[in-house]
């Protein structure tokens, strides 16, 4: 490495030195994040504002496993879906040959290509249910006439299902995990704000922005108000200033995106 090299290297392993930013994601979800955080010198306060479980249908898996070889296309809305909607049906059966896989978001990407599947339909760039259904897979010539399996959380977003079925497809969803508000102590986040040493909040989820505002009431969100909200889709970050945050940054989507964001603001 040049000396330029080792310079810019060092320069970026600090450019989030003794920073504390708040990282609400899921426990389990929280790691790549975290780690990215870390590697740039930041101190992470993790603050999960989601609880995720898998959904305890015994039954409804039973049927959609004896049925799975029907499906032309199985769609995972999220790493959530891969892990407990994989872990309900192939405890039961092998995954059909015939069956195409699709989802969105690199985490889910990735999370797909751990458990062996090499070919995902997916889109390069954008984050959401209007990116998948821009691709040319998704179109109505594409879709029209196939049955296509959703794999979701208990009370997911609708808007792919509905298009889909306008388009001609016949949509089936499958419900694999349940997402709820977690009992955590308010104080943790809380403090380090009132005390001025809470740098940025990360926020991943419009639930989460919804239950992190039941958590923390008004007078955490009068503490937080003015702390800069880094949240990672259009959506999350108006359901963001609608709950009080007053200086919200949109990101790009992904880890990458949000680490890219915090370089920008702090370095």
């Amino acid at each position: 490495m040049t000396a330029r090299g080792g310079h810019l290297a060092s320069r970026a392993a600090t450019v989030l030195k003794d920073r504390l930013i708040a990282v609400t994601r899921p426990r389990e979800q929280a790691g790549s994040l975290v780690q990215g955080i870390e590697a740039l010198g930041g101190r992470v306060l993790l603050f999960p504002v989601l609880d995720i479980a898998p959904v305890w249908a015994p039954d409804r898996f039973d049927d959609v496993a004896a049925r799975l070889g029907t499906f032309d296309l199985a769609f995972f809305v999220s790493p959530n879906a891969v892990r407990y909607g994989l872990d309900g049906l192939l405890a039961r059966r092998d995954w059909p040959g015939s069956l195409a896989v699709a989802t969105v978001g690199k985490g889910s990407e990735r999370a797909l290509a751990e458990r062996g599947f090499a070919r995902v339909v997916a889109p390069a760039s954008g984050f959401d249910s209007e990116a998948v259904l821009a691709l040319p897979e998704f179109a109505a010539d594409a879709v029209r006439g196939r049955h296509v399996l959703v794999l979701r959380g208990d009370g997911g977003r609708d808007l792919l299902g509905e298009t889909l079925r306008a388009r001609g497809a016949t949509v089936e969803y499958l419900s694999c995990y349940c997402r709820s508000c977690p009992v955590i102590d308010p104080g943790i986040m809380l403090q380090p704000a009132r005390e001025g040493r809470l740098d940025a909040l990360v926020l991943t989820s419009s639930e989460g922005v919804r239950n992190l505002r039941a958590l923390v009431g008004d007078e955490g969100i009068h503490l937080l108000a003015e702390v800069p909200v880094f949240a990672s889709h259009p959506r999350i970050a108006a359901q963001s200033r609608d709950c009080g945050f007053g200086h919200v940054v949109e990101t790009e989507a992904g880890d990458e995106g949000i680490l890219r964001a915090l370089t920008r603001h702090f370095g």
